[in-house]
């Protein structure tokens, strides 16, 4: 049953990094607001993520939590092409290399993880204490953001929206995988909880995505979201975690290879839309600004004076 969750959440993740590419475009062209579902892309997008989500609670409910999170991660290389591929333009080498290295680490880490199918059980208290948890990240993260700009902002708003994607795939697990044939159990509270966690990880979703920077976004939620599950499953209901002194290494080693492709995502420069209103009586003309390695993007010395 493990390999068939570990399939059926590989297919999710696909179907979710599509509908995530999909929002982004929306997000960034409209801005995180209500007037996003007005835009039928958005919608269709919403579609395809909440399809993948579904399977993704699927596989949770078969397999643990720690072997069906770092699934999504894979995900990371197909939807940074695939956000490329919406604004018309191929990826840059920097994209496919750090979605490469962030994909590479974070899965190296997660397999250091013993894999063990225990039936999860989570009491009351804890369950509001995680809640409690999560809101208090997501505050201070969101509290920050709002002084930040750029790819820092875009970081922020993705650590919150991969702790509040994190507990509702938390939840999903325990209740899907603690029913064992008696549907009376879904008449719990943990049951109520999980749609409302979805909305909040979806406005905080489209938060980070609207800031421009896809790939630091994206990156952030795929490394934020199975670190914390597996914290969660750790801590909570009991999943194992690695002992051996052996494993330090690799995942040192592991985790520089993620740091190190979270900052070259992070030295990107963000897709926008720009519509100008244009004068009465001409045509307005739509711009794109492509995101390209800030570090490298050629700087003009001219100046008003000069076009004078």
């Amino acid at each position: 049953m493990i390999w068939a969750g570990m399939l059926i959440a590989l297919v999710g993740a696909l179907g979710y990094a599509l509908g995530a590419a999909l929002q982004q475009f929306e997000a960034v062209a409209e801005g995180a607001s209500l007037k996003l579902v007005r835009r039928p892309r958005w919608w269709v997008g919403g579609i395809i993520s909440f399809t993948g989500a579904c399977l993704h609670a699927v596989a949770l409910s078969v397999a643990p939590l720690v072997v069906v999170q770092p699934i999504s991660v894979a995900t990371l290389v197909f939807a940074v092409p695939l956000a490329a591929f919406m604004y018309g333009r191929r990826p840059y080498r920097a994209e496919i290399l750090g979605s490469l290295a962030v994909a590479v680490g974070l899965l190296w880490l997660m397999l250091l993880v013993p894999a063990h199918n225990v039936t999860p059980r989570l009491s009351d208290g804890a369950g509001i204490t995680f809640i409690g948890v999560i809101a208090v990240i997501t505050l201070v993260t969101q509290l920050f953001a709002r002084r930040a700009r750029g790819a820092s902002k875009a970081i922020l708003l993705s650590v919150g929206a991969g702790v509040a994607t994190a507990s509702v795939s938390t939840f999903v697990r325990v209740v899907g995988g603690g029913l064992e044939g008696d549907l009376g159990r879904l008449l719990h509270w943990f049951t109520l909880a999980i749609p409302v966690l979805l909305v909040c990880a979806v406005v905080l979703l489209q938060r980070s995505y609207a800031v421009g920077y896809f790939g630091i976004a994206y990156a952030g939620v795929q490394v934020v979201d199975p670190i914390t599950s597996v914290l969660a499953g750790a801590i909570l209901l009991g999943e194992p975690l690695p002992t051996s002194p052996s494993s330090a290494v690799p995942a040192v080693l592991a985790g520089a290879l993620t740091i190190a492709g979270t900052i070259t995502l992070g030295r990107l420069a963000p897709d926008h839309h720009a519509e100008p209103v244009a004068p009465k009586g001409e045509p307005s003309v739509v711009t794109v600004r492509e995101p390209v390695d800030a570090a490298s993007a050629p700087r003009s010395s001219s100046t008003a004076s000069d076009l004078a």
